[in-house]
C-alpha cells in the first residue's frame, strides 16, 4: 500500500499531472522540453521530476547535457492511467498541452535550453 500511496502522492499536482499525461503521449521528453511546456522555473520542474522519479513513476537517462524522463512501464497501473486520460480527455489545459508539444518537439533541445538560458549554455557551432 505504501508505494500506491507514493505514486498517488506523486501525482496529486496539477503540474505534476500534465507531466505524466504529456509522456503517456509522448514516450520521453527532455527536462528542457518538460520545462519549455510547463512555463515554470528549471528548478521547480527539476522538484517536480524528482518527485515523480523517487515515487518510481518515472525513469530517466542522462544523453550527454540531456535528461530524457519517460514512464516507467514496469510500475505505471494502466489502468490509472487511462482513467487519468479519460477524466482529462476534455481538460482545456491538456488540450492546450498538446498543441504546445508538437510545438516544443519540432525545436532542438538546444534552441530550447538557449532560450531558457542564454547563448552560453548551448552555444552556436
Amino acid at each position: 500500500m505504501d508505494e500506491t500511496l507514493k505514486i498517488l502522492k506523486s501525482i496529486s499536482d496539477r503540474n505534476r499531472l500534465r507531466i505524466v499525461t504529456a509522456l503517456s503521449r509522448f514516450e520521453e521528453l527532455c527536462a528542457c522540453q518538460i520545462t519549455e511546456l510547463l512555463q515554470i522555473s528549471g528548478a521547480s520542474v527539476s522538484r517536480h521530476l524528482s518527485l515523480l522519479t523517487n515515487s518510481t513513476l518515472l525513469k530517466s537517462r542522462k544523453q550527454g547535457r540531456w535528461v530524457f524522463f519517460r514512464l516507467n512501464q514496469e510500475k505505471v497501473n494502466q489502468q490509472l492511467l487511462q482513467w487519468i486520460q479519460l477524466q482529462l480527455s476534455n481538460d482545456l489545459q491538456i488540450e492546450t498541452d498538446r498543441s504546445a508539444l508538437t510545438a516544443i518537439l519540432s525545436v532542438p533541445p538546444e534552441e530550447i535550453c538557449r532560450r531558457q538560458r542564454g547563448e552560453a549554455c548551448c552555444p552556436k557551432k
